[in-house]
């Protein structure tokens, strides 16, 4: 029986990046197609795409108009193909709840905190699905405990790091470390420290990119 070969895999993301959540749903649909052939070491790393984004947040659409200089129209078919791209690979988009972008930086700390927990997976994805699916405010810490409590985390505990300021030190050091490494976009995606897959790649990229290190390990 042949033995499976390890792979760490970097997630640098944010969780109120559409395209993240399409990158991260191709690759746990690759890794699925790949089974035991690899065995994978998955770590989420923490990117802002708007750190000095105010407490109180931004509608989402004079947001975008303002970055990027976007129509209306444009954000519009922009969000389309977001939500039929989010579709074909089983996540919803409900772009009509997701109404304003807000700051994530207290986000970046829980996930820090369950990485240490062994739950990190489990509320990246919780957190993507309360943004984007739920509508919900994840700049919100009384949201960030209800989420963190939803994936079996410990409610009062998770309430105890965001108040306390705990991982703020660790988070702006791995934010720095990526943008050192000149990370400029999210999602990107780092494979044993050497191979960069970046933005919402189909889950076939993602498979002939692992199936290749793989071999080549």
């Amino acid at each position: 029986m042949a033995t499976a070969t390890p792979i760490k895999i970097d997630f640098v993301s944010d969780v109120v990046c559409p395209w993240c959540a399409v990158g991260l749903k191709s690759l746990e649909q690759a890794l699925a197609k790949l089974g035991d052939d690899v065995a994978v070491e998955l770590h989420f790393q923490p990117f802002e795409l708007n750190p000095q984004m105010a407490p109180e947040g931004e509608d989402i659409i004079e947001h975008i108009a303002h970055k990027y200089g976007s129509s209306p129209a444009q954000i519009k078919q922009n969000q389309e193909a977001i939500r039929e791209r989010g579709a074909a690979l089983g996540f919803t988009f409900n772009m009509d709840k997701r109404n304003r972008i807000v700051n994530t930086f207290d986000a970046h700390r829980l996930l820090h905190w369950a990485a240490l927990e062994s739950r990190q997976a489990e509320l990246k994805q919780a957190l993507l699905a309360a943004y984007f699916t739920d509508g919900r405010d994840v700049s919100s810490r009384n949201v960030l405990v209800d989420v963190a409590a939803s994936v079996g985390l410990d409610a009062a505990e998770a309430r105890r790091v965001l108040d306390e300021d705990r991982y703020a030190q660790d988070v702006r050091a791995q934010e720095q470390f990526y943008q050192s490494q000149g990370i400029r976009a999210v999602p990107s995606v780092i494979i044993n420290d050497q191979y960069l897959v970046q933005g919402g790649q189909p889950p076939e990229v993602f498979e002939q990119t692992l199936r290749q290190i793989a071999a080549e390990a």
